[in-house]
């Protein structure tokens, strides 16, 4: 088995990789400036927008796993060049975005403040625990409008992705940072918290609108959205098959999310500055990872075509490279992790020293974990190309919460351990992951075409 590739073929995955990465960067970005601003507003409201950041994640992914459960099925459509098909598909994205984010809009809206409260304890450092439970619901409330936008303009990003226009989403998301820095800037001196809000609210109309202008402008480009709208149409039998593929993996996402939730809840218990320090370790790292992530979703488009095809040979011999590739760009993005661990923290005023000091510590873990993580994200996208969801949801997001999730709850309650050695204990564990997806990728069960028997 080969495990280089031509230069050829890596051209070819980072012409659709690339742009992914950019875009998911730019988005992480906006989190990043977000979190910069309002750290100039002390401890406690960085600590509360923290913890809010950590319920919405949920949303987020709730959402991911929605759109990319769909996207396999469009994806091996796009391979086809079955634009009903993928019509179809695009149809069952919008709806299912329009359902969970008003579901999760409602939920937080209503139980907001006690799930904010379930973060916060007394340690004994001072803090004011109420002050940061108001800033962080205010936040919240504000941000679950923003939900919409982000779900419609998620739904168009991945289909035009799998498409081939992996550009036009980061161009939106560009243009969508450059309005976020100005809007902060301006906004949360003036309204605190509720400025940071209001500026990601704004950004993110102005992203969906750009996706669905350009989608709407050039129907040539992408043929599925001719008449996509005509009617909600969608034929039963591929109905029933994206509910028994996507559900499975809906829910990998979201108990995924839940199970990082209880992780950060459990650091919770080590304070407010223990909260605020791993929330700017957090941030960076995201905005860094994203392009072992963004690698992971371009691995699901290139392997999702091939399957479609019926080319399992060809599938394999692929995604060898692609998994050696991924562990590479890892390697590259702890490097870079290690660096930004020295200047970060320092970006964030009006912050103890105590918190700035962690925060690097904790950068510095992210970035021993990160080729361990981007490898074991690169098999997780490679059992999920095939649509083997069941598998996949016992995979991800049972890793989490039997490795991950586990440990941090145990070292938190029934030892004496510090937050770094536990932060440090929970990310060690992720090496398994990667242990258990070589064997499953090896197995090569993931290897299926889902779309030869459905009708278009």
């Amino acid at each position: 088995m080969k495990f280089i590739g031509t230069k050829d073929f890596y051209r070819s995955v980072f012409r659709i990789a690339i742009p992914i990465m950019v875009q998911n960067m730019v988005t992480n970005s906006v989190s990043l400036v977000n979190n910069i601003t309002v750290s100039r507003l002390g401890t406690e409201s960085l600590a509360g927008v923290a913890i809010a950041n950590t319920l919405i994640s949920i949303f987020y992914l709730c959402i991911f796993g929605a759109v990319s459960a769909t996207g396999i099925f469009g994806a091996q459509y796009a391979g086809r060049k079955d634009y009903m098909g993928q019509r179809y598909v695009f149809r069952i994205m919008i709806l299912l975005a329009l359902f969970f984010s008003t579901a999760w809009m409602l939920l937080l809206l209503m139980a907001g403040k006690p799930l904010i409260g379930l973060f916060l304890h007394e340690n004994g450092d001072g803090s004011d625990l109420a002050f940061t439970l108001r800033e962080g619901y205010r936040y919240l409330a504000l941000m679950s409008i923003s939900f919409l936008p982000y779900s419609i303009s998620s739904a168009y990003s991945e289909m035009l992705r799998e498409n081939g226009k992996v550009s036009i989403p980061m161009r939106s998301s560009i243009v969508a940072l450059a309005l976020s820095l100005v809007l902060n800037v301006i906004l949360v001196p003036i309204f605190g918290v509720i400025g940071a809000a209001g500026a990601a609210l704004i950004s993110r109309l102005v992203e969906c609108t750009l996706n669905v202008l350009w989608t709407h402008r050039y129907p040539e480009e992408v043929p599925y959205i001719y008449e996509a709208y005509r009617t909600f149409h969608v034929p039963a039998e591929l109905v029933k098959r994206v509910l028994i593929k996507g559900i499975p993996l809906i829910l990998s996402e979201t108990f995924w999310s839940i199970g990082d939730t209880v992780i950060n809840q459990s650091y919770s218990y080590h304070g407010v500055t223990a909260v605020a320090a791993i929330n700017m370790a957090v941030t960076v790292s995201s905005l860094v990872n994203s392009a072992f992530f963004s690698l992971g979703v371009a691995i699901g488009i290139i392997l999702g075509g091939i399957l479609g095809t019926g080319d399992m040979e060809k599938a394999r011999e692929t995604d060898n490279k692609l998994l050696l590739l991924a562990f590479g760009v890892g390697i590259v993005v702890s490097v870079a992790l290690l660096g930004l661990g020295v200047v970060v923290p320092n970006l964030y005023t009006n912050q103890a020293e105590e918190v700035r000091k962690l925060a690097r510590i904790f950068i510095w873990l992210e970035a021993a974990g990160a080729p361990f993580r981007a490898y074991g994200n690169a098999t997780y996208y490679t059992i999920r190309s095939g649509g083997n969801t069941v598998l996949t949801f016992f995979y991800d997001a049972g890793s989490i919460w039997l490795l991950n999730a586990s440990t941090a709850y145990i070292l938190t309650h029934f030892t004496n351990m510090g937050i770094v050695s536990i932060y440090l204990c929970v990310k060690m564990v992720e090496g398994i992951k990667c242990l258990i997806g070589t064997f499953l990728v090896a197995k090569g069960t993931w290897m299926k075409n889902i779309v030869d028997h459905v009708a278009s």
